[in-house]
């Protein structure tokens, strides 16, 4: 956990009540916007229900949680490496569903470049974290990794972002009912597209979590990821872009796109069929 930083006072400050793990799933998921995505996605491409799932990077496994809620034929499989993150799944997540939903939700602790589970119909890796591997060849390792934990007609799907911001040194702000977001940029190396990055937060009474989420990323391009998985034996790699709304933000509503937009900042789904 971050550091927290406060003005002195008689009590406990908004940044020492607060838990780092709910101000991040409200700062930036919405795994019920991520499983109809999913859902819909592979439905289209594959002609049938999608009923098995995998996570990698889960952390908190709200979306391997989400998932199985769509009813008794649908499992799903959370991968961390954090013991600390995933029992704090177990309590606060998996602990929630109803408990015939609970048995369909399986959370290992292990390597994702590593471990073995069962082939399931679709695997994705989210919220950037698969840019760990920063060295070319691990990257096509673990996506070769991913393209066996696939059944036959499975498919990978991956985010990214991307646009001339992403390449700055940078912090952004988004107000939340009762914190601030903060996303920091806090180095990028353009020889290696090496980028340290953190999450902080801070609150109406001026108390605030310092890096309260690290990250150590290359900065991958759309170009990139898809050779690399085209290398990695995928047959098929497309692109889903995010439309805009009539303000030109963001819509959350994503389509297969061959060029993209010349945005400043944009996110996008990286989509590979085996």
């Amino acid at each position: 956990m971050g550091a927290t930083k406060s003005k002195k006072n008689n009590g406990p400050t908004m940044a020492e009540r607060a838990d780092i793990h709910e101000l991040y799933e409200e700062s930036v998921q919405n795994v019920e916007n991520e499983v109809e995505f999913l859902r819909t996605t592979f439905s289209e491409l594959r002609g049938r229900t999608a009923y098995s799932f995998r996570e990698d990077f889960c952390g908190t496994a709200s979306l391997a949680c989400e998932w199985v809620k769509q009813g008794s034929e649908y499992s799903s499989i959370g991968v961390d490496i954090d013991a600390s993150v995933l029992e704090w799944g177990r309590n606060n997540r998996v602990d929630r569903l109803a408990p015939e939903e609970q048995a369909r939700v399986s959370l290992i602790e292990s390597d994702v470049q590593t471990v073995e589970t069962p082939q399931v119909d679709i695997l994705a890796a989210f919220n950037f974290s698969y840019w760990i591997f920063e060295e070319r060849a691990q990257m096509v390792t673990y996506m070769r990794r991913c393209f066996d934990a696939l059944k036959d007609d499975g498919i990978l799907f991956m985010d990214m972002f991307g646009g001339p911001e992403s390449f700055e040194e940078t912090k952004e702000k988004t107000k939340h009912d009762g914190f601030t977001y903060i996303w920091h940029q806090a180095k990028f190396y353009p020889v290696t597209n090496h980028m340290q990055c953190y999450i902080h937060f801070k609150f109406p009474d001026g108390s605030k979590i310092k890096r309260a989420f690290s990250y150590a990323w290359r900065l991958y391009t759309a170009p990139e990821l898809r050779d690399m998985l085209l290398e990695a034996g995928f047959r098929d790699v497309t692109v889903y872009w995010e439309g805009e709304d009539e303000d030109g933000e963001g819509n959350g509503e994503f389509t297969p796109s061959q060029t993209g937009e010349a945005d400043l900042a944009w996110i996008a789904y990286i989509v590979a069929e085996k």
